[in-house]
């Protein structure tokens, strides 16, 4: 158990809530990267792994509640995917 890994998934995970608020209320992928958010999921699922194969801690649940914002957040960036490419064949 580290309290700086903690502090540091805090960190990272405080800005995770306003780009999934900005993805809803945007609609648009402007300023997103895809790629980007697949990149940090997997490396939130590869400290869960870790912690379930390594060292079990409470730490568990910050990579997790991690991971479940980035997932939230890909899922916005679909959704307006799609809402841009209705918007484009409409006009």
């Amino acid at each position: 158990m580290s309290i700086f890994e903690t502090l540091m998934l805090i960190a990272f995970g405080s800005a995770w809530p306003l780009s999934i608020y900005k993805s809803f209320i945007a609609r648009t992928n402007k300023g997103k990267s895809l790629f980007f958010l697949i990149i940090v999921f997997i490396g939130y699922i590869s400290g869960i792994i870790h912690k379930i194969l390594n060292s079990k801690d409470y730490v568990i649940f910050f990579y997790c509640l991690n991971c479940i914002m980035v997932l939230i957040d890909i899922i916005m960036y679909i959704r307006n995917f799609f809402i841009e490419k209705r918007n484009q064949n409409i006009s």
